[in-house]
């Protein structure tokens, strides 16, 4: 599969930071028995990825903007570009010690997604896309499931079920769609669960309450593998609402309307 220079420079980007997290999550595994815990060994793991991230992206393309969990908003100079990062999607994985998280990475131009870098670096799988060349799992081409009766379905959500009303709507969604469903999944990283569903291993993801850099980089993924991604109300703005509804053409058409049935 031949790469663009820009997704080269994503991909190295992202690897880079993946060795770091490597030895930090033996670290992490180690830390769990610990009286102390893990969580500030993370802290500084999270923002010493996001660190190399950005050192890579800014080295090979100064002029661009910034947008990222740790480091927040750094603004660029050529007016078009924004590279919008998340060090460690799936943070609570993390810090205790489940290998399902990964780097994150989108680049948006004018306002539009145009290439993605999810890399799990335990698991070692890169998932990447460019606008118009398609959704990629290290060398091999993907697409969505082909599943079309929601009774076939595996869906995947996050709830954090901390008692605030967001949740409490997504536990309702819950208790609505479990029963039309073959089974729902929780993973801990909407990168992740974007990723797999661009694979192919779930057939619909939905979950609120999300941030720009969870959105993003797993955006694109899906359209490319042929799948649709749309915010609660059906539109455009997953992103800025942080919201996502996703899903090949007819299980996200149905996923979206037992959403909407909810209040």
């Amino acid at each position: 599969m031949a790469r663009s220079a820009l997704m080269n420079i994503m991909v190295n980007a992202a690897m880079k930071a993946g060795k770091g997290l490597i030895r930090d999550f033996g670290e992490v595994e180690n830390l769990q028995v610990s009286r102390k815990g893990p969580a500030d060994f993370v802290s500084v793991a999270d923002k010493r990825a996001e660190k190399i991230v950005m050192d890579e992206l800014m080295k090979a393309r100064p002029t661009y903007s910034f947008l990222m969990e740790e480091g927040g908003a750094i603004k660029g100079t050529d007016g078009m570009h924004r590279w919008i990062i998340d060090p460690i999607d799936g943070t609570t994985n993390f810090l205790h010690g489940i290998p399902i998280f990964a780097v994150a990475i989108a680049l948006e131009r004018n306002d539009e997604i145009v290439s993605s870098v999810i890399y799990n670096p335990v698991m070692d799988e890169l998932f990447t896309a460019e606008k118009g060349n398609g959704a990629w799992l290290n060398n091999r081409r993907l697409r969505v499931a082909g599943r079309k009766h929601m009774s076939e379905a595996l869906m995947c959500t996050g709830i954090n079920s901390q008692g605030r009303a967001l949740d409490a709507l997504q536990l309702r969604q819950l208790a609505h769609i479990t029963p039309a469903v073959s089974g729902i999944r929780r993973s801990g990283s909407i990168s992740m669960d974007l990723a797999w569903l661009a694979a192919g291993r779930f057939d619909g993801v939905w979950e609120a309450g999300l941030k720009p850099w969870d959105v993003a980089p797993g955006l694109l993924l899906v359209k490319e593998a042929g799948g649709f991604l749309t915010d609660f109300a059906g539109g455009n703005d997953a992103v800025a609402k942080g919201e996502v509804v996703a899903g090949n053409e007819i299980i996200q058409r149905e996923l979206l309307k037992a959403i909407q049935a909810v209040k």
